[in-house]
């Protein structure tokens, strides 16, 4: 039996139900994403003599300025800088993400459209393809909010997020707004392999729906963010770690493959993964909630074409 034909929007339509879905699922999960950015620039502490150990081990609880896990991350968050230091940086996120999901689901309509219009079947290396386009375009325009998100998150004590901008150009220059940005190229692998993976799935599993549920939308994007974020957590820490403020006395690092090397060969593999907890467990809540929020928004989006349609045939029939 074919498949319901699915009416399809305008590539800004796609671009605004992502942009709000993405949006709201961030605003749910956001000291995650606090947490796993914190565990991610930290570094492995150095082994210690034994006497040393056991005075460290009796301190550890107090030591807000090393984390043990994602718990332990936004415990000691809170007790330092109470609720609002769990959405320290909230405003400029929101708007990271808001302006890098607009921008990656208008383009990938667009070069998606463009494409089956003289191949009306996808396949699967296509469909990543088409994503990794569409990631990289969004990447160019967006990534100096990420860089100065990332810096908010970072800081000892909050700074306002035109502040940090300028802060960053006043150290690096206006190129500095773009620090990470081959990493972030690279990375574009990871929305590839999450929305073609989507695409894949959906077509494969819910193939005789022509709209899905909440339910299947959420196990559908948490399933294929699963998939990219394991792939891809290494390059995911030395971007993190690349854009950064280093404390006094640390090593900055230039380059993502700098701060891969000084992970496998300080940190070993658990630093090349380290926050990956946090980061798979708002990756998948993120996605989830994402794609549930964004086939919402669509089928908010039809139905208001439907409504002005109608209308303009109405008012022409009166005329």
């Amino acid at each position: 039996m074919p498949a319901p034909s699915k009416e399809v929007l305008p590539p800004w339509g796609y671009a605004l139900s992502g942009a709000a879905g993405a949006v709201l699922a961030n605003t749910i999960v956001y000291p995650l994403d606090i947490a796993k950015t914190k565990l991610q620039v930290q570094k492995k502490k150095i082994a210690a003599p034994d006497a040393e150990k056991a005075e460290a081990s009796a301190t550890d609880d107090e030591d807000h300025d090393y984390y043990l896990g994602t718990a332990d991350a936004v415990k000691k968050i809170y007790k330092k800088g109470g609720i609002t230091a769990l959405y320290t940086g909230l405003p400029g996120s929101l708007l990271g993400v808001a302006s890098t999901n607009f921008a990656y689901f208008y383009w990938y309509g667009v070069v998606r459209s463009a494409y089956q219009k003289r191949y009306p079947v996808i396949s699967t290396a296509m469909e990543l393809i088409l994503g990794a386009i569409a990631g990289a375009l969004a990447q160019i325009f967006t990534i100096p909010v990420s860089v100065i998100t990332t810096r908010q998150q970072t800081e000892e004590s909050p700074v306002a997020f035109m502040q940090t901008g300028k802060d960053v150009i006043k150290e690096d220059g206006l190129t500095g707004l773009w620090r990470g940005l081959k990493a972030s190229l690279v990375l574009v692998v990871n929305p590839a392999i999450t929305y073609g993976m989507y695409q894949r799935f959906r077509d494969t599993i819910f193939s005789d729906k022509a709209n899905l549920t909440a339910y299947d939308s959420f196990f559908l994007g948490a399933l294929s963010k699963s998939m990219a974020t394991i792939t891809t957590q290494p390059m995911i820490v030395a971007k993190v770690m690349t854009q950064s403020k280093p404390k006094p006395g640390e090593k900055r690092y230039d380059s993502f493959v700098e701060a891969l090397m000084y992970l496998s060969k300080n940190e070993g593999l658990p630093g090349l993964f380290k926050g990956i907890g946090p980061q798979i467990t708002k990756g998948v809540l993120v996605q989830g909630l994402l794609f549930m929020f964004r086939d919402q928004v669509e089928l908010l989006i039809l139905l208001l074409f439907r409504l002005v349609r109608n209308w303009r045939k109405r008012t022409v029939l009166l005329k």
